[in-house]
């Protein structure tokens, strides 16, 4: 088994602002420790600075142990390899986690191979049988079986018929579940697992809870699920926001999650009574020197008692206060919306071509409808055909916002009432239409629809962004922003596009707690109807109506929610 020391980490973002300052933590062997924080506060970069990507500017990451890799989007930076030439695959995926050496002796045979297409000569072969012993070597062969196994588990096929699929046609949560299916059965001792559930369907975040808690690897990982964070950590690093514009800092709670807000309850109102303490000493110290003085200039046999409560008041005022308490943040949505007709959505033997059988479903004004199931069983495709507009959209429905969506194959007819205009929220956060663009410019802009989101000045912007606590984050382009940033930035501009349907398609994945608070008040507050996927089983409490894709490729309602359905049986 490995761990992870951190101390005294400091790292200043390229423009000169301090991010992280004086981090300091351990993950002992065998540890299951959980990473939290605001959505912002540096718990990515953090991951980046102990595996080597980022170097810090001022203290040391120790680590023993091989190390596993889980990135917060699993397919960001994988590129076609050996097994393509056009967009990457599920072999890339599991080759981009392998062993260096595997990943070398895999470049090598792909090399060798495309030779031998051009030159079947003696050398060229000789060669290929080389790169091949160093594949076979290097335990690529062995790692194959492990991918095989992984595969099964994670999408019901072998590896042989997954490993050409591309990896787009995999849902965020398959291609989560094949990652950790990797790294759980893996060589590495050390686990780095940035948001692992996001994606997940509710079995598949038992399942994963179950592995972490067995498992007898040393894990770090970022979650914001606080079941998962109950029922899986032993200890809790906190990325706490510095007080006064500061870096940000880390602190250690040595216990699990069912103790920690009460421990930070704790600590914070320590924070308090040190302060008011140090406040009441200082007011105590002028007054003994403003006493003194007074005293001093009738009688000179006080001077040296007035000099030395001056003396005295200096050194504690050199001292400084005690630590500031760690500041909060503060997010207030202010989802609006607008009355429509009294049926927002009508789905008349709606089929989602090769995703699920025929359903009818009507959407009421203000209704709160959550649409549970499994992975890939077609819950993002219905959403998708609503944020066009349905089957067959009106002018009044054209979805707000400048994303282009793409058309969803289905048949029978999905209709959206009067005055309803949908407002999506994507899961896997893909915008291109936001890519290169500052949040500012993107709020100066507006979205080009005389009915949709107007441009905004600088002030203005300024202000919602602050409300978002992005403003730090203005002149940041929405790439380069965290996933928790991106989605409240999302809300945001669903806040401000006028949408009365809000298609919601797992937007507490990325949330920090406090953030996933502050949209559940905003939708309690909003005049219009809420259409949302989710697997967050906090979030879901506050729904009325739930919409269950099943496993036997059936829709249907249920009075309350419903996390066991498995898979849908398909041919695959």
């Amino acid at each position: 088994m490995g761990h992870v020391e951190v101390a005294g980490v400091r790292y200043e973002l390229p423009d000169g602002r301090v991010l992280l300052d004086d981090v300091s933590f351990r993950v002992g062997e065998g540890a299951k420790v959980a990473l939290v924080g605001a959505n912002g506060a540096g718990k990515t970069t953090l991951f980046r600075i102990i595996t080597g990507e980022l170097a810090p500017h001022a203290g040391t990451v120790v680590r023993s142990g091989g190390l596993g890799i889980m990135s917060q989007m699993v397919d960001r930076g994988v590129s076609a390899g050996s097994t393509s030439e056009g967009p990457p695959t599920v072999a890339d995926l599991l080759l981009a986690l392998a062993p260096a050496r595997v990943r070398a002796a895999a470049a090598e045979v792909d090399r060798w191979e495309l030779a031998l297409m051009d030159t079947d000569d003696e050398a060229t072969q000789l060669a290929y049988a080389g790169a091949l012993a160093e594949y076979a070597d290097a335990g690529g062969y062995d790692v194959e079986v492990t991918w095989d196994v992984c595969t099964v588990k994670a999408l019901a096929v072998p590896y042989d018929r997954a490993k050409y699929r591309e990896l787009s046609t995999l849902s965020g949560g398959e291609q989560k579940r094949v990652v950790l299916e990797y790294l759980l059965a893996g060589p590495e001792e050390v686990l780095l697992l940035d948001e692992p559930d996001n994606f997940l369907d509710v079995p598949g975040k038992v399942w994963l809870e179950q592995r972490i808690a067995a498992s007898d690897k040393t894990i770090l990982f970022i979650s914001h699920d606080r079941e998962l964070l109950a029922n899986c950590a032993t200890h809790v690093v906190t990325v706490e926001l510095g007080a006064g514009g500061g870096g940000n800092s880390a602190w250690t709670h040595a216990g699990g999650f069912t103790s920690y807000h009460e421990a930070r309850k704790d600590r914070f109102a320590r924070f308090a009574e040190l302060r008011r303490r140090w406040d009441e000493e200082q007011a105590k110290l002028k007054a003994l020197v403003l006493r003194l003085k007074i005293k001093a200039e009738y009688n000179d046999g006080m001077s040296s008692q007035y000099r030395a409560a001056q003396t005295r008041l200096r050194k504690f005022e050199e001292a400084g206060p005690p630590t500031e308490q760690p500041r909060e943040q503060q997010v207030t949505m202010r989802l609006s919306g607008a009355r429509t007709g009294k049926r927002a959505v009508v789905c008349e033997d709606l089929e989602l071509t090769g995703l699920m059988k025929a359903f009818d479903l009507e959407v009421w004004y203000g209704d709160r409808l959550a649409v549970l199931g499994s992975n890939g069983s077609g819950k993002s495709h219905f959403l998708r055909l609503l944020a066009a507009g349905g089957s067959d959209p009106d002018v009044e429905h054209r979805p707000v916002g400048e994303a282009e969506i793409a058309p969803v194959a289905h048949t029978g007819r999905a209709r959206l009432g009067a005055r309803v205009r949908p407002g999506w929220f994507v899961q896997t956060h893909e915008h291109p239409e936001l890519v290169g663009r500052t949040l500012l410019e993107i709020l100066h802009r507006g979205d080009g629809d005389p009915n949709g989101r107007k441009g905004m000045g600088r002030e203005q912007a300024a202000r919602v962004l602050d409300r978002y606590e992005l403003a730090a984050s203005s002149e940041q382009a929405f790439e380069s922003l965290s996933g928790g940033q991106q989605a409240r930035f999302q809300i945001l501009l669903l806040e401000l596009s006028g949408a009365t349907l809000l298609l919601l398609d797992e937007p507490t994945d990325n949330l920090d707690v406090q953030s996933a608070e502050a949209l559940e008040e905003g939708l309690a507050a909003f005049d219009g109807t809420v259409v949302a996927v989710t697997h967050d089983r906090w979030f879901a409490r506050g729904f009325d109506r739930f919409c269950v894709f099943g496993a036997d490729g059936s829709v249907y309602e249920s009075d309350a929610p419903v996390w066991d359905e498995g898979r849908v049986a398909r041919a695959r």
